[in-house]
């Protein structure tokens, strides 16, 4: 996140809200600059909240950030990996489903003894009353 201007919580919702009636599956999928802009917004904001180098957040073909804190990874591949697709990612962020829901069906892989996201989802920005 070195270099990059800190992302607030209402700039993090400006780039969520195009992708909400296709997350509800009310709407076709956003363009892909839409989908890429939510998907690197939501990924960098959590890095930010959450800095560290121990876990390597996946989303292709948007993004891969670094975040939480622990051991600091340098070389070759990440000891704690989570990838998934954009839109399982939004819909984690958003709360629109749960880590358990999306690690149990499959859409969310996650190897490593740190590469368990549930604390910090959804992005506290984005949580609602039920969430």
């Amino acid at each position: 996140m070195a270099g990059s201007a800190p992302i607030s919580a209402e700039d993090l919702r400006a780039a969520l809200a195009p992708t909400a009636a296709w997350l509800a599956e009310e709407a076709e999928q956003p363009p892909r600059p839409v989908l890429g802009a939510a998907v690197k917004t939501s990924a960098r904001w959590l890095a930010q909240q959450v800095p560290g180098r121990s876990v390597e957040l996946r989303v292709p073909p948007f993004v891969a950030v670094q975040c939480v804190p622990g051991p600091r990874h340098t070389r070759g591949t990440p000891p704690n990996v989570v990838e998934t697709d954009a839109a399982t990612w939004l819909r984690l962020a958003t709360g629109a489903s749960t880590w358990s829901e999306a690690v149990g069906e499959g859409r969310v892989s996650a190897s490593g003894n740190r590469a368990d996201l549930s604390a910090h989802l959804p992005l506290p920005p984005l949580r609602t009353s039920s969430s």
